[in-house]
């Protein structure tokens, strides 16, 4: 790919659309509100902004990425398509039955989440395979063929087939799936062995349903979208963001939607990975605050953690087990309903909560005056004096300091005897601790300690909010790239295109069979690589392989990072040590003894990033004495300040502001609470640091 080629970056999130226009004389992006009803109408009004910004026409633009929160929303709002479910005999009922365990372990009037389908849209067939593949009973095809013309008579738009063991053999599903093309053309149709080959039956069958479900709509948005940008003479490429941090063709994304959930955030994680390649960072700490959620991601030696499971929908304030498993390739990262949108009020207890229900785009927070009485985080922000009414996404929304207090005092202050101020204060703390916490958790939970982490704050919120969050997880460096305000957008610029295939062959490592190994990987190798190659049929194409162990008798597998040699080469002692390794690593020694099992082989094929140049790190040389201060309040200390104001573009690289400071610019605002300075870096980051640690 080009670097000179002009590249579009869209992101879709709860409040905003950010657009970023990559040209050869530079980056031009612009913030709009999101259009819930048609989202395509902000990608074009966005896309107008900045093609005038640059002075081109859209029909200069070479390529478009674009990420999107609509496979997401949907499943959230279960705004889908009418779908059914065929399975196996006696397994009608497993994405009901869950895994049968607690969520919530105490909580006596637990309610779990409903299934994305009712009982009565699941169908069964008297098929069987074993773990091995075997067929154990034979499929009728007359006992489909009856069943898919009792489907075509109900009216189903989609259809997911998800039978038990299909990860091994496909055979019944390809025979399902044949028979629903003769009968019920027009029907979309999701096979497990394609969506998610991998075992755990809840996981899969879930999986295959979220696809099914919302793959007729994504096809739709996605049709109309291509159209509606040719009308504009963007008749170019159009690539989609997937959850794994690489890049999918826009065929690709309508066979496979489900892969979208998580688009926006993982463009977010690969920006990040950018910065701390930029600057040869080996542990950071992601953290991307927008309108609607925030995203904490660790990044260790220049590349985010991933999973191959998670969860949407989630029905307990984001609590881990509430919500639909997804079982794809994924950035592992912790998301919460704290953004600058989400809404505060005081609970039973007379505590002050946050989230995760958004105020949106629409109507907004109450300062956005379009109709939100009820009070925001962007609320609180307003009245702390971290947000300029007058300057806010860069002048294009006005803000009504008036109707924030209005809202702070009604739902907060009059409730807990405080003023405005004090409640803004209240609950800027108690989003900043909601987030704290959650960084807290998942650095405990892969065995991380945050004070030797750097944090990259992006999106629009963050970093407002950076410098109080690295105060209370005891971070004493933060980065705030430029182009911050949208970085997920800048992000899907960044991100290879890739592709990662897994497949389930159970395989203990005492019959460890090295030449059916050698043919897994070259299968999987060539499916990946396929993906990548409709994407890009020029670039040089790299592989990562990776297996899942774990002890015999254990529910759950570790990940384990293979070299292109040892998994060229397979060899049980290698992939034992290999193991034993990971294992210390995560639970601090390995277990002698045990026999250890392999249950899922991984492959990614992506396209060679370019060459990141390296930032010229700088010290602090001259302080910057600004000519303008505002009312600021500093929650370390409790009080309000007077704040220096810069503008960003006025500070030149080199030289640094004491806090407490604002730095304000287009997108975001830069917040510096007294225990820090800020230093401007040589490729115009801002460097955040902790006021005692050395230069």
């Amino acid at each position: 790919m080009a670097a000179s080629q002009t590249r579009l970056g869209v992101d879709i999130g709860g409040t905003f659309t950010d657009v970023v226009l990559e040209t050869a004389a530079g980056r031009f992006s612009t913030k709009v509100l999101t259009t819930y009803g048609a989202p395509e109408d902000a990608i074009v009004d966005g896309m107008r902004q900045v093609c005038a910004k640059a002075s081109i026409a859209p029909d200069s633009i070479a390529q478009i990425i674009h990420g999107t929160t609509l496979a997401t929303n949907a499943l959230i709002e279960r705004r889908g398509a009418k779908t059914a479910l065929i399975t196996t005999e006696g397994f009608r009922d497993v994405i009901e039955m869950r895994t049968e365990s607690r969520f919530e372990q105490y909580d006596l009037n637990l309610v779990l989440p409903a299934p994305l389908l009712a009982r009565n849209r699941r169908y069964v067939l008297r098929e069987r395979m074993d773990a091995a593949g075997k067929v154990l009973i034979p499929l009728d095809r007359a006992e489909v063929e009856t069943l898919v013309d009792e489907l075509a008579h109900a009216g189903y738009e989609s259809v997911a087939v998800g039978l038990l063991h299909a990860y091994a053999n496909d055979a019944h599903e390809r025979l399902i799936a044949e028979v629903l093309a003769e009968r019920m053309p027009q029907a979309a149709v999701s096979l497990s062995s394609e969506v998610s080959p991998q075992m755990r039956e809840y996981e899969r069958f879930n999986t295959t349903i979220a696809n099914a479900y919302i793959k007729p709509l994504m096809a739709s948005y996605l049709g109309r979208l291509k159209d509606r940008l040719a009308a504009e003479g963007a008749d170019c490429p159009v690539f989609l963001m997937h959850s794994g941090g690489g890049i999918m063709s826009l065929e690709s994304a309508a066979e496979f939607p489900v892969r979208l959930v998580e688009s926006g955030p993982a463009g977010g994680a690969i920006f990040a990975a950018d910065i701390a390649t930029r600057y040869g960072l080996d542990k950071v700490l992601s953290f991307d605050m927008g309108g609607t959620t925030a995203k904490i991601c660790l990044i260790k030696d220049q590349s985010p953690k991933t999973a191959r499971v998670f969860e949407v929908a989630r029905s307990y304030r984001f609590k881990k087990g509430s919500g639909m498993p997804i079982s794809i390739p994924v950035i592992d990262m912790v998301e919460i309903g704290a953004g600058g949108g989400s809404l505060a009020h005081v609970d039973a207890m007379n505590q002050i909560r946050v989230g995760p229900e958004s105020a949106g785009s629409e109507p907004g927070p109450a300062s956005y005056g379009r109709g939100g009485t009820r009070p925001a985080v962007t609320d609180a922000d307003l009245l702390l004096g971290k947000l300029d009414p007058e300057n806010f996404a860069g002048g294009s929304i006005a803000l009504f300091p008036d109707k924030s207090r209005s809202a702070l005092e009604s739902e907060i202050g009059e409730r807990l005897n405080m003023d405005a101020d004090e409640a803004a204060w209240g609950v800027a703390e108690v989003v900043d601790e909601n987030m704290a916490n959650a960084a807290r958790v998942h650095a405990v939970e892969n065995g991380e300690d945050l004070s030797e982490y750097t944090m990259i704050a992006f999106g629009g919120a963050a970093p407002l909010h950076a410098g109080r969050l690295c105060e209370k997880l005891g971070i004493s460096r933060c980065l705030v790239p430029q182009g911050a305000g949208v970085g997920s957008a800048i992000g899907f610029l960044r991100a290879p295109f890739s592709f990662e295939a897994n497949r389930s062959v159970f395989m203990r490592l005492s019959h460890f069979d090295p030449d059916m190994v050698k043919t897994l990987f070259s299968e999987m190798e060539q499916e990946a690589t396929r993906f990548v190659r409709s994407c890009d049929a020029e670039a040089q194409i790299d592989s990562d392989h990776k297996v899942y162990m774990r002890y015999a008798g254990q529910g759950w597998e570790i990940p384990v990072q293979l070299t292109p040699e040892q998994a060229a080469a397979p060899d049980a002692d290698t992939f034992q040590a290999l193991f034993d390794a990971a294992y210390a690593k995560l639970f601090g020694r390995p277990v002698t003894g045990m026999a250890v099992e392999i249950t899922v082989w991984s492959v990614n094929a992506y396209t060679r990033a370019e060459k990141t140049d390296r930032a010229t790190p700088l010290v602090r040389a001259e302080e910057m004495q600004p000519q303008h201060r505002r009312r600021l309040f500093d929650p370390g200390l409790g009080k309000p300040t007077q704040a220096a104001e810069v503008d960003r573009a006025a500070l030149p690289a080199g030289q640094w502001v004491a806090g407490p400071a604002v730095v304000t610019e287009a997108e975001t605002t830069v917040v510096v609470p007294a225990s820090r300075y800020v230093l401007a870096q040589s490729d115009g980051t801002l460097d955040m640091i902790a006021a005692g640690e050395a230069e």
